[in-house]
Formats: C-alpha cells, sequence, structure tokens
C-alpha cells in the first residue's frame, strides 16, 4: 500500500511565510544520475516490498492480528515523519483539504482493494490472487492510453500482455476450486482485479496532479487517511477480541504478553513499511502506470515462492508452471512512451530522467481544482480539453 500524520498544527502555515523563523540548514543529499534514478526507484521498492511480504508472514506468526499489524506500521510511518521534521531532517507538506480530496480517494480504492484481497483468499487459495493481480498490468495499460497520455502498447508488449492473460487462463484451467464452484471462487478476484487497476492509474494520476512539493508528502496523505479503515478492518475480522483473549491467557498463565521475537519482528516491519512508502511513490513517480503494476506482479514471485516452501496446499503444479508463464510476459513487456505531443512539451519526463507524466489526461473530477505543478501545464490541459 502506505499512509501518513495525524498532527495538523502546521496546515495552516505557508512555506513561504516571511515571518517564520528560519530552520536549520538541513543536510542536501547530492542528486543522483539520471540514468541510475528509475532502476534505483525500482529496486528499493522490489527490495522493500519483497521483505515486507517475508517480515509480514513471520510476524503473523507471532501475531495473528494482520489488520492491527498494518495499521501500528502506519502508525510508524507517521511518527517517523514527524520525530524526523523536527529534526530538520525532512521537509513535509502542510495538510491541505484540497491535496485531501484526492488523496481520500485513493485512499478509498486501495482500502476497497484490501478487502477484496481478503475475501479473495478466503474463497480461494494465494495463486489464484496472483494470478488475478497479474491481469491487472492488461487493465492498467487500457487506462494509460485512454486517461493518461501513453501510446498504446506495442506489439511486443501487447504479446507480453497476452502471453500473461494466456497463463492466467491456463492456471484457471487446472485450479481446483474453479472445478468445484466455478466462476464464483473467482467473484472477489476478479473485482479485486477492477479496484487494483483504478488504483494503479489513479495513484499515478495523483503523482502529477497534486501539488505535494515534497516526497514525503504523498505518505505522509496515505499513511494518515489509511489507518482508519484498517482498524475497521480489524473489527470485521474479529482481532480485537482475539487479541483480548490472548493477552488475558497469556495474563493467567504468567506468560510474556507479546512475544519477543514478534516484537523485534514488528519494529523491523515498520521500518521497512515505511521504506516501501518512500520507494513504492518514488518508483510509481518514474515509470509509468502499467509498468509499475507490472513491477509489483514481479515481486509477487517472492509470495509464491514463500507459498511454496511454508504451505503443504498450494496450486498443482501446472498451475505453477501457468503462473510462471505470467511471470514471462511481464518480463518482456516494454513500457510504452508519452504520446508525441507530450513528448514535445517537454513534459513526458522530469529532470531525473523519470516519468513525470504532467500532461496525463482525465480523472480530473477526481482531483478537485488541485493547481498543477506549473501554469504550462494547467494551460496546456485547457487547450487538450
Amino acid at each position: 500500500p502506505c499512509f501518513h500524520s495525524i498532527f495538523l498544527h502546521r496546515s495552516t502555515q505557508s512555506t513561504s511565510n516571511p515571518t517564520k523563523p528560519p530552520r536549520e540548514k538541513m543536510i542536501r543529499i547530492p542528486p543522483l544520475n539520471p540514468r541510475a534514478t528509475v532502476p534505483l526507484a525500482v529496486l528499493s521498492y522490489s527490495f522493500c516490498s519483497g521483505s515486507l511480504v517475508l517480515v509480514n508472514k513471520l510476524i503473523l506468526h507471532y501475531l495473528p492480528y494482520p489488520s492491527l499489524v498494518i495499521t501500528f506500521q502506519l502508525w510508524a510511518a507517521l511518527l517517523f515523519i514527524q520525530v524526523a521534521e523536527a529534526f530538520h531532517a525532512i521537509d513535509v507538506d502542510p495538510i491541505r483539504w484540497s491535496c485531501v480530496k484526492p488523496y481520500l480517494a485513493y485512499t478509498i480504492a486501495f482500502s476497497l482493494g484490501v478487502y477484496c484481497n481478503m475475501k479473495s483468499l478466503s474463497m480461494s487459495n494465494v495463486e489464484t490472487v496472483i494470478v488475478f493481480r497479474a491481469l491487472a498490468p492488461l487493465l492498467v495499460s487500457v487506462l494509460d492510453a485512454t486517461f493518461l497520455g501513453r501510446e498504446w502498447p506495442s506489439p511486443r508488449s501487447w504479446g507480453a500482455l497476452t502471453i500473461i492473460a494466456t497463463g492466467a487462463y491456463g492456471y484457471a484451467m487446472t485450479d481446483e476450486q474453479f472445478q468445484t464452484q466455478g466462476y464464483l471462487a473467482y467473484f472477489w478476484p476478479t473485482l479485486y482485479l477492477f479496484v487494483i487497476s483504478f488504483e494503479m492509474a489513479y495513484g499515478k494520476k495523483i503523482i502529477s496532479g497534486v501539488d505535494l512539493k515534497t516526497r514525503t508528502g504523498p505518505v505522509l496523505y496515505t499513511n494518515m487517511l489509511g489507518w482508519p479503515p484498517m482498524l475497521g478492518f480489524a473489527y470485521m475480522g474479529g482481532e480485537y477480541g482475539s487479541l483480548y483473549h490472548d493477552v488475558a491467557e497469556r495474563g493467567k498463565s504468567g506468560e510474556t504478553l507479546f512475544p519477543a521475537a514478534g516484537v523485534i519482528l514488528l519494529f523491523l516491519g515498520c521500518v521497512v513499511g515505511t521504506g516501501i512508502g518512500y520507494s513504492g511513490w518514488w518508483c510509481r513517480d518514474k515509470v509509468s502506470a502499467a509498468s509499475y503494476t507490472l513491477i509489483g506482479v514481479m515481486n509477487k514471485c517472492l509470495t509464491v515462492l514463500v507459498n511454496l516452501l511454508i504451505w503443504d496446499q498450494h496450486a498443482a503444479m501446472e498451475g505453477i508452471a501457468s503462473l510462471s508463464l505470467c511471470l514471462i510476459g511481464g518480463a518482456i513487456y516494454r513500457q510504452a512512451p508519452m504520446r508525441k505531443q507530450h513528448v514535445e512539451d517537454g513534459n513526458g519526463k522530469d529532470a531525473n530522467g523519470g516519468d513525470s507524466g504532467k500532461q496525463e489526461l482525465g480523472m480530473a473530477p477526481l482531483l478537485g481544482n488541485n493547481n498543477l505543478s506549473s501554469g504550462s501545464i494547467a494551460e496546456s490541459q485547457q487547450k487538450l480539453s
């Protein structure tokens, strides 16, 4: 996912206020080589994503309260932002309602995706969810071309996406859940597919459509808005009752309320969770929505390997082969370029060689009346509307 700050004391202050006391000079890191920016963003996101999957699996072995664990990780990210800002280690965007609205829409989509994912796992197995997740680049590529100012995928990329779809279909034909329950077993995974596709495209849109000045901004808003739904999921899943029962039983028996290994892993999960908040939005800013979706699919490969090593009940080898075909398709996919007009206007790439997508079209009503990052961009959008 992703979510940040419950302290609003800076929300009405302007960073350009001349009466505000000067802040201590911050340590500035030299800019990265443009050629290295995109690979580093992808690698950092992939590392954090794969690590968080593994760490969270270990955490849930000691602390079986998934929604509460995620909530704690979101709170930890918010705390990190507040402490780092207090020590002048980072700049933080002030909280503004004009920015809350679009990120609230993203948070709703994210939370609905989490719920659909949970329902999918209760109706089918892990591999089923992963395969439907692997289909998301198909839909996101369409959204990329329709709303986000990109060319349609090349024949090579269409072939890659077809391979992914073929692998997903092959998996469905070997899935025991499909054979016994038919299409009913795929209702929630299908809904998850559509929700996650919208979330990926809209997440790319707000990167360029919401005027945040710092890398912390998206992390702040998503974590700030994301933890209340997680508490709701914890209630729906009966986690409060389970936690109360477990603590009471351990108190009676004189055991440690929370296993030391679980606490250490939870702390590690908070560190990695904060890392994925920053690396995820950084990566999303540097690549297209479809490419970002594909990177997430490739990261799920680690989930499959861990699932095969840990659990006894998993898909048949034919199903795993079909899933591998999906991953092969993802490997040969190539990102579609921005449309020619966008490149000519200088909005196809940012200063670091990334993918700014400043002239992405569509979805504007969801962004409210936020100013874009430059007047020329807003002006050119008016010409294209």
